[in-house]
């Protein structure tokens, strides 16, 4: 205080302005409204709409390219068996599993247990040849059902999901 004025001096009034002001700034803040969490949650929800089908999208080309690539892997282990029996193909996925290791997880997959999304019907194998195919557990898990037969031809054909 000025000794003549008997008021507070300039200095002192502005650090209890400061004071006060800054106290009463963090005291109104104490967390977020409802129209910025409002906000952030519409920003999420349309990241959201945007990287959701992609992700699906995405998912469904790996499991149609897993499939070609086993169907393609079943029919060159089919192949090579019979080079190495004569001429005779596999009668059974155990007879090639020595070729490829999970031929008789692949061939064994059902609709409950589809393996990478698609269902593989190896009952075509016979001593004469075979035909291999892979059809999607769903048309969510894939869009492409693949064929082979004798001699390594592979024919791709849309998906169309069987009505209930």
């Amino acid at each position: 205080m000025d000794p003549k004025n008997k008021s507070p001096s300039l200095s002192a009034r502005l650090k209890v302005n400061q004071t006060l002001g800054r106290g009463l700034l963090f005291m109104n803040k104490k967390g977020f409204t409802l129209v910025e969490i409002m906000i952030v949650v519409a920003i999420i929800a349309l990241l959201a709409a945007i990287a959701i089908p992609n992700l699906l999208s995405a998912k469904r080309t790996a499991n149609t390219a897993a499939a070609k690539a086993n169907i393609r892997a079943l029919s060159t282990a089919a192949e090579v068996y019979a080079t190495g029996h004569n001429g005779t193909y596999p009668a059974n996925a155990t007879e090639i599993s020595s070729y490829i290791a999970p031929a008789t997880t692949l061939c064994s997959s059902t609709a409950a247990a589809p393996v990478q999304g698609y269902i593989y019907d190896c009952s075509g194998l016979a001593a004469t040849g075979y035909t291999l195919t892979a059809t999607p557990a769903s048309a969510t898990a894939g869009d492409t059902t693949f064929s082979v037969t004798t001699g390594g031809v592979i024919t791709e054909t849309a998906y169309v999901e069987p009505e209930s």
